[in-house]
């Protein structure tokens, strides 16, 4: 696992939540969906809206606090305008009770 780098425990973020980490300058949300951990660039591409401030939404999306553009969490593909482009997306392990993420580069 020497691509990750350990974030938080699995009890920091408990199902129905998010966590915002900063890794290498660069800010990552991380959501629990129903026990599945997952990991999106905390930006909206439209005009860089901070995504762990939206609402999560049901189909697993979260909505932009700015001007409500969607973004599939586990993917970080942009589902409605005004975004059109995905914001990146980290993978997550799980380890010994642990979050773990895939290290930006």
């Amino acid at each position: 696992m020497e691509d990750f780098v350990r974030v938080a425990a699995v009890e920091d973020v408990p199902p129905g939540e998010r966590l915002l980490v900063e890794l290498e300058g660069i800010r990552i949300a991380v959501f629990n969906l129903d026990g599945e951990y997952y990991a999106i660039e905390d930006v909206c591409t439209h005009d860089g809206g901070p995504l762990v401030e939206g609402d999560v939404l049901e189909g697993g999306q979260v909505e932009c606090p700015r001007h409500g553009a969607r973004f599939d969490i586990r993917t970080g593909d942009a589902l409605s305008m005004p975004a059109f482009e995905p914001t990146p997306c980290y993978e997550v392990q799980i380890d010994d009770g642990n979050i773990y993420l895939e290290k930006p580069y």
